[in-house]
């Protein structure tokens, strides 16, 4: 029987940006709802990611900045971020409804 790997990974990153695309016809910058709900749990497990980054780019300070600005706490810029711009590109996580611990 031949070995349907690839095309079943292919299949679901295609599902992935569908439902990407149904969830934010009008702004890929939008965060997803559910995102928004375990940001605002406050009682969500945490993890630490660290990343190297260019420093030219000043995420740093500009994270500061916006954190002063818009009172978000730092990690919620960071989740915020990487999980809309993941999404966009139809990396979803697996299955967050599924999940009861907060992680």
């Amino acid at each position: 029987m031949p070995d349907l790997a690839h095309h079943a990974r292919q299949l679901r990153a295609l599902a992935d940006l569908l439902e990407t695309q149904a969830n934010h016809p009008e702004d890929a910058h939008t965060p997803h709802p559910e995102t928004l709900e375990i940001i605002n749990n406050r009682h969500t497990k945490r993890g630490q990611l660290n990343y190297a980054v260019p420093n030219r780019l000043q995420l740093q300070t500009r994270i500061r900045r916006y954190n002063a600005d818009h009172g978000i706490p730092h990690g919620d810029i960071v989740a915020l971020a990487l999980d809309t711009w993941l999404r966009a590109r139809g990396y979803s996580p697996v299955s967050t409804s599924d999940k009861t611990d907060g992680s």
